[in-house]
C-alpha cells in the first residue's frame, strides 16, 4: 500500500486518538526510516526515545527471533529465565534491589504508585497516602498516572480524578519544604522532564527531595521512562545527580523497540508487595525480556554511553550556535541525547518543514522542539540534521 491507502485504512478503522502527520513509515535501519512511498528520513525522534539502538539493530532482532522460536509467552505462574536475567542486569547497574516487569511506562508508574501507597499504609497508617509530583511532569495516560501528571490538559474530561495527589513547581526547593509532610507517602519526579519541555532537574532540588523523603519516611520515585537507559550518557539519569531514589520506573528504550516496562525498587521498599498485590499478564514475558537483555548488554558493552556523551555535547553546542543566528530561538537545554530548543514562535510548522527535507523531529507544548535521536547517532548524522534545521530556520 502507498501512504494515501494506509492513511485511509487507518482513518476508517482506528480510533482517532493521535494527531498524526501524513507519513506512513514502513521500514527502518539505524537512524533512518522510509515511508510507504519510498522517501527516506533521518529519524531524530526514534519512536519517542524507544529505538535506543536505532531501528532493527541486528543483535536485538536476532535475540527476538531466537526467543520467538523457543517460547514467546508463558504465564507468571511459572519462572521465566530471561526475566531473571534482565532483572539481574538492571539491579547490578543501579541502586535497585528487585524489579517488577510490565509493558509500558504508564504501567511502571502505576506499579510505583501502588507500591508507595501500600508502603505508606504499612509504615505510617491510613493517612499516609499523598503523592507529590511536579507541574509540567508527565507520568502516563492511565487514570492514576494522568492524575500524577502535573498538566491539566491531560486530565480534562476524565474527572473525577483519584484523590491524594499534590503538585509543586519543578526545581522549587521551598515548595518541597511546604508540601512534604507526615501524609506524604511518595514524591515522583522526572530527572529530566520530557513531555513538559526538556527541563533538567537541579541537583539541589533532587537532593532536598531525597532528604525530606528520608525525614518523613516517604519514597522518592524517579520516573526515567524517557530519560533512562543511556539517554543522558549515564546508564540511568539519576547517576548524573548524585541522588539515589527508592524507586525507578523504566520503559521506552528498555526493549530497544520492543514493548516492556519495569519498576525497580531498592531494599527499603522492594519487599512491600506480596503475591497478589500486583500483576501483569504480559509483564516480563520471554520475548520482551530477551529484547531487553540484548539491548542493555549492547549499551553497556559497546561504548554507547560514551557515544551519547560525546555526540550529545557536540549536538548541543551546534544547536547553541544556531540560536546565535536566529533570534526566535530562546534557549537550548537538555543532557546527552535528550535535547530541547525553546522558540518564541510555533514549532509545528518547523517540524513539518523538516519532514519535507527528510528530518523527523517533534514539538512538545506549542514551541519546544525535542530531539531524541538513537543513542548510536554519530557526528556526521548530526551535521546532516543541522543542515536541514538551518535550512528550515532560514525560511521562517
Amino acid at each position: 500500500m502507498n501512504t494515501k491507502e494506509i492513511m485511509e485504512l487507518t482513518q476508517k478503522y482506528v480510533m482517532n486518538t493521535y494527531k498524526r502527520f501524513p507519513i506512513a513509515i514502513v521500514r527502518g535501519k539505524g537512524a533512518r526510516v522510509w515511508d510507504a512511498d519510498g522517501k527516506e528520513y533521518l529519524d531524530f525522534v526514534s519512536g519517542i526515545a524507544v529505538c535506543s539502538l536505532g531501528h532493527c539493530n541486528d543483535i536485538v532482532v536476532s535475540a527476538i527471533i531466537t526467543q520467538a522460536q523457543k517460547l514467546m509467552h508463558i504465564s507468571n505462574l511459572y519462572y521465566i529465565e530471561p526475566q531473571g536475567e534482565l532483572a539481574k542486569i538492571i539491579v547490578e547497574n543501579s541502586c535497585g534491589d528487585k524489579v517488577f516487569f510490565c509493558n509500558s511506562g504508564a504501567e511502571a508508574n502505576e506499579a510505583a504508585i501502588k507500591l508507595a501507597r501500600k508502603y505508606g499504609k504499612i509504615h505510617g497508617g491510613e493517612n499516609k497516602y499523598e503523592i507529590i509530583s511536579a507541574y509540567k511532569s508527565f507520568h502516563g495516560r492511565t487514570l492514576a498516572t494522568i492524575t500524577a501528571t502535573g498538566q491539566t490538559k491531560y486530565q480534562k474530561g476524565f474527572e473525577p480524578l483519584p484523590t491524594g495527589f499534590k503538585y509543586i513547581p519543578f526545581n522549587d526547593i521551598s515548595s518541597l519544604y511546604e508540601n512534604i509532610n507526615e501524609k506524604t507517602c511518595a514524591v515522583i519526579l522526572e530527572p529530566i522532564q520530557g513531555e513538559g519541555g526538556i527541563y533538567v532537574a537541579e541537583k539541589e532540588f533532587l537532593k532536598t527531595a531525597r532528604e525530606l523523603c528520608d525525614k518523613y519516611n516517604a519514597l522518592l520515585i524517579f520516573d526515567e521512562v524517557q530519560c533512562g537507559i543511556g539517554r543522558t550518557g549515564k546508564f540511568l539519569a539519576y547517576q548524573n545527580f548524585d541522588v539515589e531514589p527508592d524507586i525507578i520506573t523504566l520503559a521506552k528504550a528498555l526493549g530497544g523497540g520492543f514493548p516492556i516496562g519495569a519498576m525497580v525498587a531498592n531494599k527499603k521498599c522492594s519487599s512491600t508487595f506480596s503475591p497478589g498485590d500486583h500483576a501483569s499478564t504480559f509483564g516480563g514475558n520471554p520475548l520482551a525480556c530477551s529484547a531487553g537483555i540484548a539491548t542493555l548488554n549492547y549499551i553497556l558493552n559497546n561504548s554507547i554511553l560514551e557515544n551519547v556523551r560525546r555526540v550529545g555535547n557536540y549536538f548541543k553546542e551546534k544547536l547553541i550556535e544556531l540560536s546565535n543566528k536566529f533570534p526566535f530561538i530562546k534557549e537550548v537545554r537538555g543532557l546527552g541525547l535528550m535535547l530541547g530548543m525553546e522558540l518564541s514562535i510555533e514549532g509545528r510548522k518547523i517540524v513539518e518543514k523538516c519532514q519535507e527535507y527528510g528530518l523527523l523531529i517533534n514539538c512538545v507544548g506549542e514551541n519546544i522542539l525535542r530531539f531524541l535521536p538513537p543513542l548510536i547517532i554519530n557526528e556526521k548524522e548530526v551535521d546532516e540534521a543541522l543542515i536541514i534545521l538551518e535550512k528550515t530556520f532560514s525560511k521562517i
